[in-house]
């Protein structure tokens, strides 16, 4: 055999390829890319919550022009400039996962998207809206690998398939620096599986992401360092309350959104339907009262307000989850873009504070954690990724046990309100509204 054969045949081996070397590159980089953009968009949404809480600071009343103003804009511009940027995104992106007609998913993942998604979840935290930027995040790290994987021209739909679960995950782990947690959302919510060739892509990338988040931000926690823990005895009731009430309201949360998907019933779906914009400015108005009636916790993605329930260092009226919960539905039903990731732990922050006056022989911190996981499972209904979001999110190993069982049992009370995953159950209603919007 020929030196020139054997060289030929070397260079089609995987290690050797220089068309797999590229590919690797290209995809290296993008996974790169996304941990930046990802860890930009945070910098960018604290800078755009100061701004607002400067502005109301003295003159609270401000709210009540900025709200409906604000909604109001984003409203319009989803409609007009940005289509397809409403909603959290990752629907958007589990749809992305599910079809088969490649212009339709370029058009869900469009960099025009992604850019409106960051445009326009700023625009609503710079108003007030109780909205997160981790739903964003997870379809703007999809488009940026969906547009890489574009780039080099694949020939099978299952590798861009698998580049974009990859940049959901790696968007999940750079926003909240959870890396496991990103590898369990891929599986347990944006695939539902794990396929041997999208496996090494998705660990790879949160890998690279996670590497990326680590140099430039530091091995920091979201919401502080909590070192609470629940012994076996009576305190183990707080898992059992918390999974109960935690689970009932996630549920009833999901269930209003996704009845709401279909239409709103009355005066308020016409309104909708006919005058979008105008229902906007009324969610607006609505946002402005529930955040005067709550002294301002309301507002934005509530971070804040969940650190300082994690730590104990938190002042905040007895009713914070039912004027954060309020909120939230508020800015969500609008149509403005903007996730319900970190707005939901802060309620469940709110919850379980409220619920630990209820359960005096355990730990008041631990019961935080354990709201924060049962209303995140009830509302998301991916138990093992709200276990590791809360636990990775507080640097507490400890609590892993009572967390994962408060989870799945507050995954089940969830499950008797709301039969179907938020995220699929939405991702399907997107994919029937594009089908009628392309036969008409």
């Amino acid at each position: 055999m020929s030196r020139l054969v054997r060289l030929r045949r070397a260079s089609r081996l995987p290690l050797f390829s220089p068309r797999q070397w590229k590919r690797r590159l290209v995809f290296w980089c993008g996974a790169i890319l996304v941990a930046l953009v990802a860890l930009g968009f945070a910098q960018a949404a604290d800078a755009a919550q100061d701004l607002f809480a400067r502005i109301v600071d003295k003159r609270a009343w401000l709210v009540v022009l900025m709200a409906p103003a604000g909604l109001t804009a984003s409203v319009w511009l989803t409609r007009n400039v940005f289509p397809g940027a409403q909603g959290s995104g990752i629907p958007q992106t589990i749809a992305a996962l599910h079809l088969v007609d490649r212009t339709a998913i370029a058009t869900i993942l469009s960099l025009r998207v992604a850019c409106g998604k960051i445009v326009l979840t700023l625009l609503g935290l710079i108003c007030g809206a109780s909205i997160g930027r981790e739903g964003p995040t997870v379809q703007i790290g999809a488009a940026i690998m969906h547009a890489l994987g574009r780039s080099l021209r694949l020939p099978r739909l299952e590798l861009e398939r698998a580049l974009v679960l990859a940049g959901g995950a790696a968007g999940v782990a750079a926003a909240f620096n959870t890396p496991l947690a990103g590898v369990v959302f891929a599986i347990e919510e944006l695939s539902h599986s794990f396929e041997a060739r999208a496996s090494g892509t998705v660990l790879t990338a949160v890998i690279m992401a996670g590497i990326t988040t680590l140099a430039l931000a530091g091995n920091y926690t979201y919401f502080g360092v909590s070192s609470v823990e629940l012994g076996m005895g009576a305190g183990w009731a707080a898992v059992l309350l918390c999974a109960l009430v935690g689970g009932l309201a996630g549920g009833a949360f999901s269930e209003t959104l996704i009845r709401a998907s279909r239409g709103l019933p009355g005066l308020s779906g016409r309104l909708v339907q006919g005058h979008p914009v105008m229902f906007a400015a009324v969610c607006g108005l609505l946002l402005a009262g529930i955040g005067l009636a709550s002294g301002g916790s309301s507002y934005g993605t509530g971070y804040d307000q969940a650190r300082g329930l994690v730590e104990g260092s938190a002042h905040l009226p007895a009713a914070f989850a039912l004027y954060k919960l309020a909120a939230t539905t508020v800015s969500y039903l609008s149509g403005i873009p903007g996730g319900i990731f970190a707005p939901s732990l802060s309620v469940g922050a709110g919850l379980g504070q409220w619920l630990s006056h209820l359960v005096p022989s355990a730990p008041s911190g631990a019961v935080v954690l354990l709201g924060m996981v049962a209303y995140f499972s009830g509302v998301v209904q991916a138990p093992i990724t709200a276990t590791l979001i809360v636990m990775e999110m507080t640097d507490n190993q400890r609590m892993t046990i009572p967390l994962l069982a408060t989870a799945m049992l507050a995954f089940g009370v969830s499950r008797l309100i709301c039969r179907r995953p938020l995220y699929g159950a939405l991702a399907r209603r997107f994919m029937i509204a594009m089908e009628r919007k392309n036969q008409s």
